[in-house]
């Protein structure tokens, strides 16, 4: 059974990533294609009895006290990450609506989702509190994933990370108190101030241990007192043991220090933690990918079933009906509009966090009603509890991994391919190819740091932003909705490459894209290239020296739209194949941004922008006005 239990292991990530690259290349959210791997695995291997016969225990909770502390760690791990994903920034816009998902929209949740509890799953009173506490956690184990594939508007995004990240301290604490005061009316007495005093104090222990831990890491970093290869083995120890100190201090503050530390590292100004970062959300994916293989892998679908027509009528009730009435009241007043309301109210998945608490307090209420007799009545009902979550953990993810892009698409809410371009440079023959991309209907962000070359893009209707493309102004300042991919068209190598690798984080490898060295690089260039952070463009041979000269001896940038009649090869025939093809704009205003050699020639009814001689078109002219796509035929644009 070892070999078993080797076996599992080792297939776990594997089908994780596995889910992950599959959701990728279908877009569709990975937590739906995670759940079925471990389905899969589950029928095949059942984790719980092969841990039972490697310990040799006869205890049925053994296998989930094991469990537990893995998944506990990693759960810290992964609001650390979540944490260090939250900028202070985001909230000028979002810190209205933000402030009310976290109060007023948390305690109208439990509200509501308790007595739905008790109304339609007839569970105890005390229990109805306990779980509701824990329904009103989202999560980044569940909320982060479906932001990467739904890529909503940037206030939308906030809103949305720090209600997900957030709340999850906070519905555990709601638990610790609803726990202790179970305890406590079981000898029949309901003091307030006990439950007041739990919240203060677990607050407090929390934020303090957070706090510290993040001004020590930040002086340690600062003062170059730790290597570059340990600073993130270093957090990552750093965190997960501040994890289990919080928790041993106060039970249950160890999220909320995870999720302090990950907030104060982000947002402090000492130390560059890009990197770490980087290194945390991998991190972050594997033990997601991992996390929810294992809770797929030990689902029992008997006890889920087991719930009939109760389950699916809360199920219903709250995703239909609670959740939508708690986002509507709580956003009343606020700078949210409609479309924004309505998407929020169909977007709170449960995840990991969730299992993970209701496991806990169910285990809890089990050793505890053997000590406490009084408690006995809440034990029989605590595996409904873990029933209960599974089945709201595998209705919501569905329900809004299914829906939540459509429904954001709808309501002009998000771009999951945008086809804009963020440009960095501002020389004249940038900005002629950008107004001919413009007059196509490309949208694009024109960066540069001459004042003069982002003066007159703006006076030809360019979108310009005056700050280098470097700095945070263009992370934090600029809207970037629509916008997906990189262009580094400055004169400067160094810059072009740096501004790649500043993207590549954030569009992907494949979505930035820089000009070719200069002529004063020499050595092994083809050595050069394969470690250059962005794709080359064109075919290779046009740096800004080349193109401007080419400029300069009569060739220009122009907009031809293919026909049947007028295809590829009579334009390069028209040109005596003197045009070098640098986009292709294809059905659906898709943008090709050419890179190398054209995968095919272009088609008709497509659009191809290239750099050609000036000479008079054989062809009709189109109209490049925009934002229609040009009739049949060429048209000079400069």
């Amino acid at each position: 059974m070892n070999e078993h239990l080797f076996l599992y292991v080792g297939l776990v990530p594997l089908l994780g990533i596995f889910g992950q690259w599959l959701a990728w290349r279908l877009k569709v959210p990975a937590i739906l294609f995670l759940l079925l791997m471990g389905l899969g695995l589950g029928q095949w291997a059942n984790l719980d009895q092969i841990l039972l016969e490697v310990t040799g225990s006869t205890e049925p909770a053994a296998p989930a006290l094991l469990l537990f502390p893995l998944i506990s760690l990693s759960v810290a791990i992964i609001m650390f990450e979540g944490g260090m994903s939250l900028r202070i920034n985001e909230l000028k816009e979002a810190g209205g609506p933000v402030l009310r998902l976290t109060t007023l929209c948390v305690l109208l949740t439990w509200g509501l989702t308790t007595a739905a509890l008790h109304g339609v799953m007839q569970l105890h009173w005390h229990l109805a509190a306990l779980l509701g506490a824990i329904f009103v956690v989202t999560g980044p184990t569940v909320v982060a994933p479906l932001i990467r594939n739904i890529r909503p508007i940037p206030k939308v995004a906030s809103m949305v990370k720090w209600e997900g990240i957030v709340v999850d301290p906070i519905g555990a604490i709601l638990a610790v108190l609803v726990l202790d005061q179970m305890r406590l009316a079981s000898d029949g007495d309901y003091p307030l101030a006990s439950a007041l005093w739990t919240l203060t104090v677990t607050s407090t222990v929390g934020v303090l241990i957070g706090l510290l831990a993040a001004l020590i890491l930040t002086l340690l970093l600062a003062r170059y007192w730790v290597p570059d290869y340990l600073h993130a083995v270093l957090i990552l120890a750093v965190v997960m043991a501040t994890f289990v100190v919080s928790n041993e201090l106060r039970h249950e503050s160890g999220l909320i220090t995870v999720t302090v530390l990950g907030i104060a590292m982000a947002n402090q100004r000492m130390v560059s933690v890009r990197h770490i970062i980087e290194f945390k959300e991998h991190l972050g994916v594997l033990l997601i990918s991992c996390l929810f293989v294992v809770l797929g892998s030990r689902l029992d679908f008997t006890q889920i079933f087991a719930l009939g027509w109760r389950g699916a009528v809360f199920l219903a009730l709250l995703i239909l009906a609670i959740r939508p009435i708690c986002i509507l009241l709580s956003l009343v007043g606020t700078n949210t509009t409609w479309n924004e309301r309505v998407f929020m109210s169909f977007l709170a998945p449960r995840g990991i966090v969730a299992a993970a608490i209701t496991s806990l307090f169910a285990l809890k209420l089990q050793a505890l009603a053997l000590s406490e007799p009084n408690l006995a009545i809440y034990a029989e009902q605590a595996n409904q509890m873990v029933s209960i979550t599974f089945l709201v953990i595998i209705g919501t993810v569905t329900f809004y991994g299914l829906s939540a892009s459509p429904l954001a698409k709808r309501l002009g809410l998000s771009d999951a391919d945008p086809q804009g371009l963020l440009i960095a440079g501002g020389a004249a023959w940038v900005r002629d190819l950008a107004t001919v991309l413009h007059k196509q209907g490309v949208p694009l962000i024109l960066v540069d740091t001459n004042y003069r070359n982002v003066s007159e893009a703006r006076m030809s209707g360019l979108r310009a932003s005056c700050a280098s493309v470097l700095s945070d102004t263009i992370h934090e300042q600029a809207d970037l909705s629509g916008i997906g991919r990189l262009l580094a068209l400055t004169g400067s190598d160094e810059i072009n490459l740096l501004a790649c690798t500043e993207y590549a984080h954030q569009f992907g490898r494949a979505n930035v894209f820089q000009l070719p060295l200069g002529p004063k690089e020499i050595g092994n260039r083809s050595t050069v290239r394969q470690h250059l952070p962005g794709r080359i463009l064109f075919d290779g041979s046009l740096n800004a020296q080349t193109i401007e000269e080419k400029l300069a001896d009569g060739y220009e940038f122009r907009a031809t739209t293919l026909t049947e009649e007028f295809g590829w090869e009579q334009l390069l025939g028209n040109h005596n194949n003197d045009l070098q093809p640098l986009f292709v704009i294809a059905a659906k205003r898709r943008l090709q941004i050419v890179s190398g050699e054209l995968r095919r020639p272009p088609q008709a009814k497509q659009i191809v922008i290239s750099l050609v001689r000036k000479k008079i078109a054989t062809a009709p002219a189109t109209s490049t006005g925009p934002p229609a796509p040009a009739s049949p035929g060429e048209s000079p644009d400069r």
